[in-house]
């Protein structure tokens, strides 16, 4: 019972980031549309990947796409790593750390 109690509660925190992160991305995007001068600073970056199964990977890859501004390009054959273009892309590093501390690690929690 406390298991089940756990998973959706984490699920419910998982649905509130990921609905606080759409939400930003859509405000960006809405921004650079609605402003004279495009902000864009597009670019591909690659993500060295922590989860191993296929519906984590389905899962993030899909959570990824479905947000502005962000497409799943590939994911290696290996399964290791995931490339993503970005339309707005500041520092790749920063980037990455974002996708593997924010999306990657709540998605392992949920699947976990």
């Amino acid at each position: 019972m406390k298991y089940i109690f756990v998973k959706i509660v984490q699920v419910i925190a998982f649905a509130g980031f990921y609905l606080w992160e759409l939400l930003k991305a859509n405000l960006v995007l809405a921004y650079d549309i609605l402003t004279p001068t495009h902000h864009m600073k597009p670019g591909i970056v690659e993500i060295p990947l922590d989860i191993k199964s296929d519906a984590e990977i389905v899962t993030l890859v899909n959570l990824i796409t479905m947000t502005p501004g962000s497409l799943s390009l590939d994911v290696s054959e290996d399964k290791k790593r995931l490339y993503v273009h970005v339309l707005y892309l500041e520092d790749p590093e920063a980037y990455r750390e974002e996708v593997k501390t924010g999306l990657e690690k709540r998605v392992k929690e949920v699947w976990s």
